[in-house]
């Protein structure tokens, strides 16, 4: 058994404060036992008010948060999931995910390849591609909990991605996320379940939850999912760390019982008539 932890957030607009709190986090994970703590998509800062935001958006090797982050895993000797940090590139911003080894080392980044462009029943609106540059590359890294394949929030609508990641040998996907309340109502657990069971690998998806300093309301019920698509954690909507102790047997279970990564074939384009 490897013990993994899960902080559900609700981020403000102060990054400070959100820092404060990971920080918290990382030292809470360490003594629960944890090997690796996993935060939500924009741990560091949630804020759609694009201006204001601006003054807290930094290149990566000066953003205040992931620093601090880096300090606190090395301290604790703790491996970090970092959801994700909006980082400057340029004129442009990306949505990235870092992987911080107890030596307080970044190694591995991820950027959101599926950005979230939608126009929602509800009247939201959304165009994160307005202000961020999509990921072209995907990323499995060697870890304490096995091989880890990254992703964010919105590509896991996309199963392509993560064949991709299971098909290098992923048995883990982490999913940070920063879910709506209407699509994570209908949405949220159907599409977790489905990309550990057809890929026969864990899901943990840390999410963002409840009403924002921004106005938005976010859906929370951060999971872990075995690869035989059974929950074994879900945190429902409040705020807090929690903790899930993962058997990586199952990951061999459920390949020997369904092989489909095996039974995977590359699909040509179809044939009109």
């Amino acid at each position: 058994m490897t013990r993994i932890a899960l902080l559900q957030m609700t981020s403000g607009i102060d990054p400070a404060v959100n820092s404060a709190e990971l920080v918290a986090a990382v030292e809470k994970a360490k003594a629960g036992g944890a090997e690796m703590l996993f935060t939500p998509e924009m741990s560091g800062l949630l804020d759609r008010d694009r201006s204001r935001a601006s003054a807290n958006q930094y290149s990566e090797p000066d953003d205040p948060v992931l620093q601090q982050l880096c300090k606190a895993a090395a301290a604790q000797e703790i491996w970090v999931a970092l959801g994700s940090l909006a980082v400057r590139v340029g004129e442009r911003l990306a949505n990235r995910s870092f992987l911080i080894d107890s030596a307080g080392k970044i190694v591995a980044r991820y950027d959101k390849i599926h950005l979230f462009d939608v126009d929602l029943a509800t009247g939201e609106s959304w165009r994160e591609s307005s202000a961020y540059q999509a990921g072209v590359g995907t990323v499995v890294a060697q870890s304490p909990v096995g091989k880890l394949g990254l992703s964010i929030c919105y590509d896991v609508r996309f199963p392509a991605l993560y064949a991709a990641l299971s098909g290098a040998g992923a048995e883990i996907l982490a999913i940070p996320a920063a879910f709506t309340v209407p699509t994570g109502k209908d949405h949220w657990h159907v599409l977790m379940k489905a990309r550990a069971i057809e890929n026969a690998s864990f899901v943990v998806a840390a999410a963002q939850t409840g009403l924002h300093e921004d106005g938005r309301s976010t859906f929370g019920r951060s999971l872990v999912v075995d690869p035989w698509g059974d929950i074994i954690l879900d945190m429902g909507a409040q705020a807090g760390l929690a903790f899930a102790d993962v058997d990586f047997d199952r990951v061999a279970d459920a390949r020997a019982r369904i092989p489909v990564i095996n039974h995977r074939r590359v699909i040509s384009e179809p044939v009109l008539t």
